[in-house]
Parts: C-alpha cells; sequence; structure tokens
C-alpha cells in the first residue's frame, strides 16, 4: 500500500499549468513539523503535485503559507540535471487535500475539501480567491433551530 497523510504548510504558490494533452496541474511544496528530540523540533519539505480538477482547486484557493491536510501517494522519478547528473526525485501526488486553519483563521468561513475529476480547462494560476462562504449551520431542511433549544 502506498499511502501518504501530512499536515503542513505550503511553501509556495500553486502553480497550475497545463500539459500537451490538456490536463491541469499543479507544483507546490508543503514544510512538515516533527519533534526531533523531546525539546527540539525538525522540518522536512516535500514536493507535491496535484492533477486535473484538484491542481484548479489548489491553484484557486491555497496560497504559500496555507495550513493543509494531504492525502497521497509517493511517486519517483529520475532525470538528468543541467551539469549531467543523475538526480532522484520523490515526490507526494495528491489525491485529496484540506484546509487545516481554524474557522476563525479561514477568512472564508467553511473548511473545504476536493478530490478527484476532470479538468475543465480553466487556469486559475493567477487569481486567489476566498473560500465559499460558510452555509448557515442553523438551518436544517426548511426548520430554522435555535442553538439554546438544543439539549446538548
Amino acid at each position: 500500500m502506498n499511502k501518504v497523510f501530512l499536515s503542513g504548510n505550503l511553501t509556495r504558490d500553486p502553480e497550475v499549468r497545463y500539459s500537451q494533452s490538456g490536463k491541469a496541474f499543479a507544483k507546490m511544496g508543503i514544510a512538515v513539523r516533527r519533534q526531533f528530540s523531546r525539546d527540539k523540533d525538525a522540518v522536512d519539505f516535500f514536493n507535491l503535485t496535484a492533477w486535473e480538477k484538484t491542481a484548479e482547486f489548489c491553484g484557486k484557493y491555497f496560497a504559500k503559507g496555507s495550513r493543509v491536510l494531504v492525502e497521497g501517494r509517493l511517486t519517483t522519478s529520475s532525470y538528468e540535471n543541467k551539469d549531467g547528473v543523475k538526480v532522484n526525485s520523490v515526490d507526494i501526488w495528491i489525491d485529496n487535500i484540506e484546509f487545516a486553519d481554524s474557522k476563525r483563521q479561514n477568512s472564508g468561513g467553511g473548511e473545504e475539501n476536493y478530490s478527484g475529476g476532470r479538468s475543465s480547462g480553466n487556469d486559475y494560476s493567477n487569481r486567489r480567491e476566498q473560500a465559499p462562504p460558510k452555509k448557515n449551520e442553523d438551518y436544517f431542511g426548511g426548520e430554522t433551530i435555535d442553538p439554546e433549544d438544543t439539549p446538548f
């Protein structure tokens, strides 16, 4: 099984681009804190890649510094750099990504997540919008519930 779960902050804005076949993809980085010893922390940095609708979602709603939860899988690749040296790369391909900021910190209101889907062909790389407005939590299918009436 190849499954990775990370919680951290994005180290750069998602960069949304399109493949020759028209599929959207976004590249970004994440910093993940880990406890090094009892009194010291360390930070690990990972490259992230999102595809299609998830890539467009990342480009639209996330920016450098956003706190996120990522579910994905490890991928490996190798290439030769400018100097002809073989470089091995380990990246995380995103299956699901969610806001991890508290509702108070997330100025858009609600916490959102998104995974999967097909590319719509829109380029969101230069747009930064807030998350959709939070739904009224006191509204339940046509009947307004007063929080004071609840037994808990």
